[in-house]
């Protein structure tokens, strides 16, 4: 398909995933428009890096959001500018449902103004809450345990009406624990606060932090800690430019499961980490976190018949490696 004369809107390109979207957005021949309030996405990658426009604001100004379509030729729009910190949506459920869901439904009643029908929604596996089986597929119930992941389900259901109602057609991913960095070591992750393993564990290798906390040691997975379904951050943007491009074509609106389909666990991670790093990781065993289901992985098979998604970096030392060097030049 030529992209040359389709321009993608990207809420939410200058974090850690919208960035490595827009990256593969402009490698496939599209033209993007980043719009970011930058409360946690960086300008210094959009400036340096991507190197294409970034309008700083929120999708829950409507003006500018009209403004935005009226004077640009969008032909469609990926969403990411969620705030995604499970948490602190426990403790501040106004800020998530007010950013995530009203910010969304803004963003969706100007496209439908505008005329534009393509969205592409960067969803979650916490839409799913404690799993019933493994590997979870799209059919598994959702029941969400936090507001975060209430937020993204109902985003999900909008957006299931928006298609009805207004012909808004739609691609939910829902996906596991993005990982890893851009091979090219110039984007990678940089939240603040961080959260994730992958980042805690080398900044530990970094000795930015004097040791990485291992949650709960007796879990019933093979070696006591959790399991979780790590998926390449790079692999993670591919599959948006299918979902993109599926829609282009006519595809109906559905739903799909981003995972590598198997896990690794939190000491997995950690030997990983020790081999790439070849640094000394000191480990602290504490107690398990109210929620932390033991294993999370996610069945794929959907994205790879459908899409023909087919993930470039599923080991799990391609991914610290990659997320290493980031690390190293980011941090250092």
């Amino acid at each position: 398909m030529a992209t040359d004369s389709k321009t993608i809107l990207v809420t939410g390109g200058a974090g850690y995933i919208g960035s490595h979207a827009v990256f593969a957005l402009q490698q496939a021949g599209y033209q993007v428009i980043i719009l970011d309030n930058l409360v946690y996405g960086h300008q210094d990658l959009v400036d340096q890096v991507l190197k294409t426009p970034l309008i700083v604001g929120s999708t829950l100004d409507r003006d500018l959001l009209t403004r935005l379509f009226h004077e640009q030729a969008i032909d469609a729009v990926m969403h990411f500018s969620a705030y995604a910190y499970v948490g602190e949506s426990v403790s501040n459920p106004s800020k998530y449902y007010e950013n995530n869901v009203v910010g969304t439904l803004s963003l969706l009643d100007a496209m439908v103004a505008a005329g534009v029908k393509t969205f592409v929604f960067s969803s979650t596996c916490a839409t799913y809450g404690v799993p019933q089986a493994l590997p979870i597929p799209e059919s598994h119930p959702q029941n969400p345990i936090n507001p975060y992941g209430a937020t993204k389900l109902m985003v999900e259901r909008i957006l299931a009406d928006y298609d009805k109602a207004y012909d808004l057609h739609s691609v939910c991913f829902r996906y596991f624990n993005a990982a890893g960095a851009h091979p090219n070591g110039l984007l990678g992750e940089d939240h603040d606060p961080e959260t994730h393993l992958i980042p805690l564990v080398l900044q530990t290798a970094l000795g930015k932090r004097e040791s990485i906390s291992i949650y709960g040691t007796d879990y019933p997975t093979p070696d006591g800690t959790c399991v979780r379904d790590y998926i390449h951050v790079c692999d993670l943007a591919d599959a948006h430019i299918l979902g993109l491009e599926y829609l282009l074509k006519g595809g109906e609106s559905t739903v799909f499961n981003l995972g590598n389909g198997n896990g690794f666990s939190v000491r997995q991670v950690i030997d990983a980490a020790t081999r790439v790093t070849g640094k000394p990781i000191p480990v602290v065993e504490a107690e398990r976190r109210p929620g932390d289901p033991p294993a999370l992985v996610g069945g794929s098979d959907r994205a790879r018949s459908i899409l023909g998604w087919n993930p470039q970096y599923s080991d799990l030392d391609t991914i610290l490696s990659h997320a290493w060097r980031w690390h190293q030049q980011r941090h250092g």
